[in-house]
């Protein structure tokens, strides 16, 4: 019997090319368009509950954060006229088509919302912009997930499941913080709400990516995106148990939106990591091809 051939690649290079994303600006604008499409939605939350100062905080924070992630997402392509040029049609085959028609969609509408909110003017075309931006709101907040499936890279593709959830789960958990850091304690009890439900979603998403994707999913649990996703776990459950108990005293509070905050954004930093890891050593996109062909026969 001939012993099966171990795997090598060609010269040992990697099959795929890595991704060509800049840190700190994809990541922290993954974050902050979670932020902005969760904080449209809680804003309107707010309005039908009758919590005025939440409901102002959330239209700041969804137009702040649709603003500076546009901005972000600017200069991580370069120059200003390649973010204009995708508007010159949309195709509703291409993710990144889609997503920004959603975020120029987000942040013209939250801006709208904010501005009406705070000089008074047009009362009603405001509540108009802020009902629709709460109906994009959730699409803001996960196409970036599916964006980042719609490539080659293993890790990103082959959890193309369970990051929508992950992705929307962070964010929840970064428009409750918000929401609670902005506001008293009196009104802030549906952003409380909303943070622990985000921590619990992106806890579960994440542990059920990690198990069902096995060696593909290896980057998420090695060097410095596993380093990254461990205490983005940390933070996150932190957070979460405190937020739920954060109505009692303004320290509680603090500690959970901060600890929340920074678990979102580890979350970011730790799927960009893990991207470079698997598109750089090239068993995981190799192993996986000859299991499915083995499979097959």
């Amino acid at each position: 019997m001939v012993p099966q051939a171990e795997f090598r690649s060609y010269y040992g290079r990697p099959v795929l090319k890595p991704p060509l994303w800049h840190e700190p600006h994809m990541p922290t604008y993954l974050y902050l368009g979670g932020l902005s499409g969760v904080s449209s939605s809680m804003a309107v939350m707010a309005r039908l509950t009758g919590r005025p100062r939440l409901d102002r905080t959330a239209r700041v924070a969804a137009a702040a954060g649709a603003a500076l992630g546009a901005g972000l997402l600017t200069a991580e392509l370069g120059r200003p006229e390649r973010f204009l040029n995708m508007f010159r049609l949309f195709k509703p085959s291409s993710p990144m088509s889609v997503g920004s028609w959603i975020l120029a969609a987000q942040g013209g509408l939250s801006a709208a919302a904010l501005a009406s909110d705070m000089t008074g003017i047009l009362p009603l075309a405001g509540d108009g912009a802020l009902l629709a931006g709460a109906v994009i709101g959730p699409l803001t907040a996960t196409y970036t997930a599916v964006l980042v499936a719609d490539t080659a890279v293993p890790v990103w593709h082959e959890a193309y499941r369970e990051l929508p959830f992950l992705f929307a789960g962070s964010a929840m958990a970064a428009a409750g913080a918000a929401g609670m850091l902005g506001t008293p304690r009196a009104q802030a009890g549906p952003a409380r709400a909303v943070a622990v439900l985000g921590a619990a979603v992106e806890t579960v998403a994440g542990g059920v990516m990690e198990r069902r994707l096995g060696l593909v999913g290896e980057p998420y649990t090695t060097g410095r995106a596993g380093r990254l996703m461990r205490a983005a776990r940390a933070l996150t459950i932190g957070g979460g148990l405190l937020a739920a108990v954060a109505g009692r005293g303004r320290a509680l509070t603090a500690l959970s939106g901060i600890a929340l905050t920074a678990g979102s954004l580890c979350t970011r930093f730790a799927i960009l990591a893990a991207g470079r890891a698997s598109a750089a050593d090239p068993k995981y996109t190799v192993v996986p091809q000859r299991e499915r062909l083995d499979a097959a026969s």
